[in-house]
């Protein structure tokens, strides 16, 4: 009876195959990846820079942080006191550093946003 020969080569051309196809994949997923990533970049338009967005979103992560409006990581109205405190205080450092810089709607922006804020803050203070 004659022995049968068999190829064992064969496994490690079809492992090398397989690894081959493994990171062509891999390649081609991440480009397909950060093309996504640069489409989306590139249609999202910042919008100018302002004094008045620059207070106001100040005053929304004030406002987020005394419970006012909903958190939109977390989906709740949480209470942070000091986050609050903190935001509060630099909005009123951004007052006093701009004084006399400031036009008259600008200043009185963030003289009122400062008001609302300090109100909100003594009345949740209050309740703890």
């Amino acid at each position: 009876m004659s022995e049968k020969k068999v190829d064992e080569g064969w496994k490690e051309k079809v492992e090398k195959e397989q690894e081959t196809l493994k990171q062509e994949n891999i390649e081609n997923s991440t480009s397909i990846n950060k093309k996504a990533v640069n489409t989306e970049s590139e249609n999202f338009e910042m919008p100018p820079v302002d004094f008045n967005l620059f207070v106001s979103s100040l005053g929304m992560q004030a406002l987020m942080a005394l419970g006012d409006i909903e958190n939109p990581m977390t989906g709740s109205k949480d209470i942070q006191l000091p986050q609050g405190k903190y935001l509060i205080d630099t909005l009123e450092m951004l007052q006093v550093k701009t004084k006399g810089n400031l036009d008259s709607a600008e200043d009185n922006m963030i003289e009122t946003m400062l008001y609302e804020l300090r109100m909100k803050y003594i009345a949740i203070s209050k309740d703890k």
